[in-house]
């Protein structure tokens, strides 16, 4: 049986990575998004606070899982990390808007800085079917 290989998979919907990185890996019936934070397409830092930049994530994981011909309820697992869980309660609010009434295991951890300073950043693990 011969192993599969990962698939990087990249959108110009959303902000090309920063670093050494894909915005996304597939292998087998899996999809790895990388972590994104609130950089609008064209690179440049969403203005405002915890609400405009977890909107932001939610619009760049979208269009990466878009990429990949999948959408938020092929999640299966969300990394999320903020910087002040003080806003926990707000970030959660909007995550249940994009999630509705499918609900992917979650982490959630407070961390002492982020990339760009920006407020949160999140991972998903979306579930894409089988390669063919």
């Amino acid at each position: 049986m011969s192993k599969q290989q990962p698939i990087p998979l990249t959108t110009t919907e959303a902000p090309a990575a920063i670093g050494p990185y894909s915005q996304a890996v597939k292998i087998g019936g899996l999809l790895f998004t990388s972590g994104q934070i609130p950089l609008k397409p064209d690179g440049s830092l969403v203005e405002g606070g915890i609400a405009e930049q977890t909107h932001q994530v939610f619009r760049n994981l979208q269009a990466v899982l878009a990429a990949a011909g999948a959408g938020l309820n092929d999640v299966v697992k969300a990394t999320v990390f903020i910087k002040d869980m003080d806003q926990f309660a707000e970030l959660n609010a909007i995550y249940a808007e994009y999630f509705g009434e499918h609900k992917p295991a979650r982490s959630t951890v407070e961390v002492a800085r982020l990339p760009k300073d920006v407020l949160v950043e999140i991972e998903l693990i979306a579930s894409i079917g089988v390669e063919q």
